[in-house]
């Protein structure tokens, strides 16, 4: 499993925005323009736009 951090205020909204619970994702790698998620429970990866 790839180690997240707790997501930022703006990196909560960004979350928000794509349409998943920002509760149960971790920001393991965050990027200008994407932010790398992993889920803190299931260890599924996702990547979102910003």
């Amino acid at each position: 499993m790839k180690n997240g951090k707790n997501p930022t205020l703006k990196q909560k909204k960004a979350i928000q925005a794509a349409g998943l619970n920002q509760e149960n994702w971790l920001v393991y790698k965050a990027e200008p323009d994407r932010l790398h998620l992993v889920h803190r429970n299931l260890n599924q990866t996702k990547i979102i736009f910003l």
